[in-house]
């Protein structure tokens, strides 16, 4: 059989190990067992992390909207039973961009759903 060199395909695979860990600390981003493992370990954080993004962002939109209530005097918890209550189109990522941008729409807003059964 005739010899086969396969320098250049490892070669490639390693650089292209090394492009997925670029900016990374100490040997992990230059060392192939190394890389590999620290490529691996970023690969399931960042499968786990594009979930928790989505809890993230739910607490921060709950905790603007809270906010927004406490002058009013109601707690959030009675607010979205009553928002549950009605067909409302609104969800919580609508309602703390309100609070934010425009705060008098929103006030508005809680006072009908307040106000009804």
């Amino acid at each position: 059989m005739t010899r086969v060199k396969r320098g250049i395909i490892s070669r490639k695979r390693h650089k292209n190990l090394f492009k997925l860990t670029k900016g990374f600390r100490g040997t992990r981003n230059n060392l192939v067992r190394m890389a590999k493992q620290a490529t691996l370990n970023a690969g399931i954080f960042a499968f786990t992390d594009r979930r928790n993004k989505k809890r993230v962002f739910r607490a921060q939109w709950i905790s603007t909207i809270n906010i927004s209530l406490k002058p009013m005097g109601i707690k959030y918890s009675e607010f979205a039973h009553k928002l549950s209550l009605q067909d409302n189109p609104l969800n919580r990522k609508a309602l703390a961009e309100m609070a934010t941008n425009t705060p008098e729409t929103f006030n508005s807003i809680v006072k009908s759903i307040m106000d009804s059964k």
